[in-house]
């Protein structure tokens, strides 16, 4: 069962130094200290999402600091809070890469992901792991940037080709009325032409976290469609699915990851039931993946409930340490994007990343989750 999150010790507006150790690393930079800035929204309207994922990053640097094998070198992680305002993001990524940080890491939201980029390559910088980026940050000419998660095409494409497979070809969207809303609408228009199948019965953009959802509500019921893939925060989704149930729709509502099923299930109660969520890191439940069983080990001694994007958080964090490790004994920010941009099978413990994905990675597993009404997930 989904349990309610608990509020890290994260503060906003607070830069956090955390430093880390790992495990027979080999060679290594001895000595060297590496910065990782994060700006990630620990306030404001995705702050449940930020909080967690900036959480399980701290998480994997917090345990890497207290085994005894350490390699010589140090990770330090400050996280800056940016409210989930794109703005506030850029500003923070100046700041982070003037105080010294090595790389910009784990960005959380599309517009703040491609402001965060942007700066990263005015100042030459590495941008890794940003959380639900349009796939423009995909591009060949985005080769300072590194994804640990799939695209919005990939699990667009995942959820359509669901559709198709159950014979659901009457399919709507509704999205938020900001650059993720109209990148995963994009991605669904996309998957849709590439498998051939009818385009979308109704489409509607809502305001951002906001339950004004009538209009959209009305336009889309009036279509009727099978499935409806919604591209937004928990808070929209759930006055969408909320309303459009009371008005009698019984078709399916899916989701991209980035909607994040803990808060949504404390919006929805058990109306969350039939839901369903694309998902694009392991189960944190599931014992039998070794970079869970980690992960979990970690998280027992601590106050927080696993999450998908706490692991997707650790995940990212435990990748970066891999790629400082193989720029051998002499670090530096050219050696560090080498690196990384050879890690295109890099098994992380039963999960494998490309950080040079473009769209269709089919190495990459993309689960599409159903919620019951308990909360619990079923595959």
């Amino acid at each position: 069962m989904l349990m309610p999150r608990r509020r890290t010790l994260l503060q906003a507006g607070v830069a956090l130094t955390v430093t880390s150790a790992g495990v027979s690393w080999g060679q290594a930079p001895a000595g060297r200290k590496i910065i990782l800035g994060q700006s990630v929204p620990l306030t404001g309207a995705a702050s449940e999402i930020g909080l967690a994922f900036a959480a399980g990053a701290k998480l994997y640097v917090d345990a890497f600091n207290g085994r005894k094998n350490a390699p010589g070198w140090t990770l330090e992680l400050r996280q800056l809070d940016d409210g989930y305002d794109a703005t506030r993001a850029a500003a923070n990524a100046r700041k982070l890469l003037a105080d010294g940080a090595d790389v910009l890491f784990g960005f959380v939201g599309t517009a703040s992901a491609e402001a965060g980029a942007a700066v990263a390559r005015s100042e030459n910088a590495i941008f890794f792991a940003p959380f639900a980026a349009s796939d423009t940050l995909r591009e060949a000419t985005s080769n300072h940037v590194f994804h640990v998660r799939p695209g919005m095409t990939d699990e667009a494409f995942k959820m359509v080709r669901h559709c198709a497979t159950l014979g659901q070809s009457r399919i709507a969207v509704v999205a938020e009325d900001d650059p993720m809303g109209r990148a995963g609408l994009a991605a669904v228009n996309l998957a849709i032409a590439e498998l051939k199948l009818p385009p979308l019965v109704a489409s509607a953009f809502v305001p951002v976290n906001s339950d004004k959802v009538d209009a959209a509500v009305a336009s889309l019921f009036k279509a009727q469609p099978q499935a409806i893939i919604q591209v937004s925060l928990f808070n929209t989704t759930a006055a969408f699915i909320r309303k459009m149930r009371k008005a009698s729709y019984g078709g399916t509502f899916m989701n991209f990851s980035a909607v994040g099923i803990d808060p949504l299930f404390t919006a929805l109660g058990n109306e969350i039931g039939g839901v369903v969520v694309s998902q694009v890191v392991p189960s944190p439940r599931s014992t039998t993946t070794p970079i869970v069983r980690e992960y979990l080990a970690v998280l027992e001694n601590t106050d927080q409930s696993p999450s998908y994007e706490s692991l997707e958080g650790f995940i990212a964090a435990k990748t970066l340490a891999e790629a400082v490790r193989r720029t051998g004994k002499t670090f530096d920010k050219a050696r560090l994007q080498s690196a990384m941009a050879t890690m295109t099978d890099y098994d992380v413990g039963g999960f494998r990343i490309n950080l040079r994905a473009g769209t269709r990675d089919s190495t990459r597993a993309i689960d599409l989750v159903t919620i019951r009404p308990d909360g619990k997930v079923v595959r």
